[in-house]
């Protein structure tokens, strides 16, 4: 199976999108794909989202999308009809990873404590999702973990924006990073595709 890192490709940045219509879904996409990104995440946290996945891959076939809040059996298997390319969760448990152990496609387990990344690390995950890496130590956290999970890489989520991103990838363990401060809610509400665009360009500018 394909690893979430061999997907991610030289990309460095993971784009959340969170769409409340498909259309809404398919411009956000759409503008971070001129951005040069081949690859983004939609959270399913709203009642269109899942709607809003299928229709971006419709739309983009060449864009890489993928499931994110994947936290149950019903809503992976409701994620994978819909095409997701990979899939996210925000949290870990043993019946959840053995699930995702045999989906078929690559998985980004989300892990908060030293518990966590042991947990997924046992199941075979050695990339993971820091959730929400702000509250959960941040950069510090990382760092200190690289000496004692030396196989574990991680793509921090949560509290990252375009000022402390590089404190993460500056880290030898962090393989990316992920946020939504490159598609601000009052931008989508606006219609700014532009600025969200312009808002991936620059964050990925120093990559």
């Amino acid at each position: 199976m394909t690893n979430f890192s061999t997907l991610m490709g030289e990309q460095k940045l993971l784009p959340i999108i969170q769409a409340n219509t498909p259309e809404e879904g398919v411009h956000i996409a759409t503008a971070m794909q001129a951005a040069g990104l081949s690859l983004v995440e939609v959270v399913l946290r709203t009642e269109a989202s899942m709607e809003a996945l299928k229709a971006i891959k419709a739309s983009i076939p060449s864009l890489q999308v993928g499931a994110g809040t994947v936290l149950n059996e019903k809503v992976l298997e409701q994620a994978l009809t819909s095409g997701a390319d990979f899939i996210v969760t925000p949290a870990v448990s043993s019946h959840l990873l053995n699930v995702l152990q045999t989906c078929g496609k690559p998985v980004l387990p989300g892990v908060s404590t030293t518990s966590d990344i042991l947990l997924a690390q046992e199941c075979g995950f050695n990339e993971q999702k820091l959730f929400p890496a702000a509250l959960a130590g941040g950069a510090p956290f990382l760092s200190a973990m690289s000496s004692i999970f030396n196989t574990v890489r991680f793509c921090p989520t949560g509290g990252i924006t375009q000022e402390n991103q590089c404190d993460y990838l500056s880290l030898n363990n962090v393989l990316a990073v992920g946020g939504t401060w490159m598609a601000q809610k009052e931008w989508v509400e606006q219609r700014q595709w532009q600025r969200i665009t312009d808002a991936c360009l620059s964050a990925v500018a120093n990559h």
